[in-house]
């Protein structure tokens, strides 16, 4: 993937740079930082997750499975007292709870694994060992066209080094 990749020292430069390349529309802009930082998460305004999905299904189907074994095997091995009913719900909760929390932590996941595409085999363009020790890092993925502006803001922020990735 081409693009144009810069490392910054600072944490605001680096927010200030992320808003003029989202204001420019230059290209896809990836963010590398040391430490999870909540201005880089408001800086980049990115979607919200799909993964609270995968645990509100894997929860659903948790605890629709949790009350449905506690029934089906009160059913298969009944245990007959004094006209009670076979399936009370009140007990089964418990199960149908406990089932609902690791089907839909299970779920959560997988959820997140499948989303982050782990496990990566190759390297991600535009990766500097630098930004997980103290260097924050952007990459802009763009044409040859937009690179040059796209460097030239990059510096513009006060980047420590802007580099082109083929």
């Amino acid at each position: 993937m081409r693009g144009v990749t810069g490392a910054f020292h600072e944490l605001d430069t680096t927010v200030a740079a992320i808003e003029d390349l989202k204001k420019k529309r230059l290209g896809d802009v990836t963010v590398y930082s040391p430490t999870i930082r909540h201005e880089l998460d408001h800086a980049i305004d990115a979607p919200v997750s799909v993964v609270r999905r995968f645990t509100l299904v894997g929860g659903l189907l948790g605890v629709s499975f949790g009350y449905w074994i506690a029934i089906w095997s009160s059913n298969y091995w009944p245990l007959v007292v004094g006209g009670k009913a076979f399936a009370s719900w009140i007990p089964y909760t418990i199960i149908g709870f406990e089932v609902m929390v690791l089907v839909g932590a299970l779920s959560t996941v997988a959820g997140m694994f499948i989303n982050s595409r782990i496990p990566r085999l190759t390297t991600t363009t535009g990766y500097d060992a630098r930004f997980s020790g103290g260097y924050f890092g952007i990459f802009i993925a763009c044409d040859a066209a937009k690179a040059d502006q796209a460097e030239a803001l990059l510096r513009e922020h006060g980047a420590a080094e802007v580099r082109r990735e083929a």
